[in-house]
């Protein structure tokens, strides 16, 4: 029986898991407007839904997995697992108000606020001690209180900027962090072969990302400090070269590093230096 991925029919959730799925090796990609793209070869199904309603279709368990927000899946109240983040989508939900207003969110109780996400609110309001009437807005939640609909709203932030334009300004702590995630029904569907092997997959491509490949020739006097530079995850390759004073190396390296490691590589004599990236990687 193939296994059922549900993945965001639109926006840039949906783009963001084509890319990644296409990455680890599975075939996703609609050429129209279908609703259902079957990867034989890897015996999957994927199934383009509304984000929100991804987390309800996993939790009543008419789909095995899905990847959607975890902001989504909170205001959602459905049943499901977080089974890995994504690295991607990142955003947070937060209260905003009109610029040097005044208002705290202690400040909040009894006002009106509105929002995209009101059960995420409603539980966040109760966990606070407030009682506040919510409305409920589909979108463009930031231009609620110009109309007079709202007098704060809570939603979700990435930049800020639509915030700034609005004349708004985040208050407080964010009430959650989100990103994107692959969710279950539960935590035992991940021993599922097929399961697994997807979470593998999507975890190669993921660590690749945060890692590179750094080659270097390195006089052979200098090698123990190059390697301190270079450890690798376990040591580097060293190789030998047809002249007996020099080394080939080869580790893995940081991607935020590579640039401070070839100036160090550098300065203690390395040449040849070249960073490839990863495209996929079992640690």
């Amino acid at each position: 029986m193939s296994l059922q991925l549900a993945i965001p029919n639109k926006g840039a959730l949906s783009e963001d898991s084509v890319r990644l799925l296409r990455e680890a090796g599975y075939r996703c990609t609609r050429s129209g407007r279908e609703l259902i793209v079957s990867d034989r070869e890897n015996e999957i199904d994927f199934v383009f839904l509304r984000p929100r309603d991804i987390a309800l279709y996993v939790g009543n368990g008419v789909l095995d997995l899905g990847i959607t927000g975890r902001d989504l899946a909170a205001d959602s109240g459905a049943q499901v697992t977080e089974l890995m983040n994504l690295e991607f989508g990142r955003s947070r939900f937060c209260f905003a108000v009109p610029k040097n207003s005044g208002l705290t969110v202690e400040t909040l109780n009894g006002l009106r606020i509105a929002t995209s996400y009101p059960e995420l609110l409603r539980k966040n309001l109760a966990q606070r001690g407030l009682s506040c009437p919510v409305v409920r807005l589909d979108g463009a939640v930031e231009i609620s209180i110009r109309l007079g609909v709202a007098d704060a709203i809570a939603d979700v932030v990435e930049s800020g900027a639509t915030l700034r334009e609005a004349g708004l300004e985040v208050i407080g702590e964010p009430m959650l962090v989100s990103e994107a995630i692959l969710i279950g029904r539960s935590a035992e569907l991940a021993e599922r072969p097929a399961v697994r092997k997807l979470i593998a997959r999507l975890k190669g491509i993921l660590v690749a990302g945060a890692y590179a490949m750094v080659e270097y020739d390195i006089p052979r006097l200098q090698l123990e400090a190059a390697c301190a530079i270079t450890p690798g995850l376990e040591s580097p390759t060293v190789s030998p070269l047809s002249n007996p004073d020099w080394v080939a190396v080869k580790a893995m390296v940081a991607r935020k590093e590579c640039n401070r490691i070839m100036d160090e590589l550098y300065q203690i004599g390395a040449r040849g230096i070249i960073v490839t990236d990863i495209r996929s990687c079992r640690l």
